[in-house]
């Protein structure tokens, strides 16, 4: 499965922090995340993560591209609802899209973790039909 991640930067310890607690289930499936954020993973986890551009110069919409194409299963959005920056990526775009092409979404660590626990029970297997 292709897992998309992105974290507003008051939440990139928390993604980091996320990613070694999973990094079992993570490991087995593709990554791709903006690029910062990615090579934060990279660098706690020393897993593989394709990295777009970083969100406040054009890696979000590089996400939002993947998106719309369906190329992602899940998307982990890390944010800060009382810190937004219009230099962050668009939040609500990207959540938008994913309600639009059907694509869950966790935008915080309790739906993070349920997605991914899901992911490594094969509760999202339904995705593999659509392609």
């Amino acid at each position: 499965m292709n897992i998309g991640l992105i974290a507003h930067d008051s939440k990139k310890k928390l993604m980091q922090n996320f990613c070694i607690a999973y990094k079992g289930i993570l490991n087995k499936n593709q990554l791709f995340a903006t690029g910062t954020t990615g090579r934060l993973i990279e660098e706690v986890t020393n897993l593989s993560v394709h990295k777009f551009l970083a969100g406040s110069i054009g890696g979000d919409k590089q996400f939002m591209e993947m998106v719309e194409r369906q190329d992602l299963d899940m998307v982990i959005l890390f944010y800060n609802p009382v810190m937004i920056d219009p230099k962050e990526p668009d939040i609500t775009a990207i959540v938008m899209r994913c309600d639009q092409y059907n694509i869950p979404v966790a935008t915080n660590i309790a739906t993070a973790e349920l997605l991914i626990l899901g992911l490594a029970r094969g509760d999202l297997d339904w995705r593999l039909n659509l392609k």
